[in-house]
């Protein structure tokens, strides 16, 4: 029997089928200067330097994203579900309502149904917490505005972190019939998701997530991002 906190952070409950991405169009060139009437034409636009993201945030950054992994967990685990739909990313959250017909309301119907059944079928969960080293990266591009040399010019910058926390779970399952209990341990992760300077983290759960799925909300990943691995193992009740 596999179980998986995905079920409330990352709408696996949801039983529609995902709709087709939407394609990106991708924003055109901007227009061409035109000269002025009787004057020369203006100088040509200097190229743009791409961004380059950063890879590893501060260690307070980090440790505040470790720190509100154990808070979801802590919740969850004492039977707080409902956490797991508040804090769930934006657009991780935008992308279940799109592919649900109902919206949003059904996903959080549907979510609630399946923790439900969960729990009459003998599955409970009784620690969550991170485990191994997280990654971090920059995303979200975006600008600020700083003043140079006495003039208002827009600077480039990354307005997000993203932080991967890798996680285990432990459940404690009752099968029918059977008073003996039977305990699984989940190796997974989180996304991690804040504005800079705020540590205020949304998450999406690694249950069912796929590379692909997660470059479209965050585009400017690495192109040689691996995702952390997920496994599921019978444990012991004391391990």
């Amino acid at each position: 029997m596999s179980v998986s906190l995905g079920l409330w952070l990352c709408g696996q409950a949801v039983a529609q089928k995902a709709a087709a991405p939407k394609p990106v169009t991708p924003k055109g060139a901007p227009p061409a200067a035109v000269a002025p009437k009787g004057g020369a034409a203006p100088a040509p636009r200097a190229e743009a330097v791409p961004l380059t993201a950063a890879v590893t945030a501060p260690p307070d950054v980090v440790a505040s994203a470790v720190a509100a992994v154990d808070k979801l967990g802590s919740e969850v685990t004492r039977g707080n579900f409902a956490v797991a739909v508040e804090r769930m990313n934006p657009l991780w959250k935008e992308r279940l309502a799109n592919q649900t017909k109902g919206g949003m309301p059904e996903v959080v119907k549907q979510i609630e149904g399946a923790s439900k059944r969960l729990a009459q079928e003998g599955v409970s969960i009784i620690s969550f917490v991170h485990l191994g080293t997280p990654r971090s990266f920059e995303v979200s591009p975006g600008t600020r505005k700083e003043t140079v040399k006495d003039e208002t010019v827009e600077i480039e910058i990354f307005t997000k972190w993203l932080v991967f926390v890798p996680t285990l779970t432990k459940y404690r399952l009752t099968l029918r019939g059977n008073k003996e209990y039977y305990y699984i341990e989940k190796v997974g992760y989180q996304v991690a998701v804040s504005e800079k300077g705020k540590n205020d983290w949304t998450f999406i759960d690694g249950s069912g997530l796929t590379l692909n799925t997660l470059r479209r909300l965050y585009v400017t990943l690495p192109r040689d991002l691996e995702l952390p691995p997920i496994e599921e193992r019978k444990a012991d009740e004391t391990r």
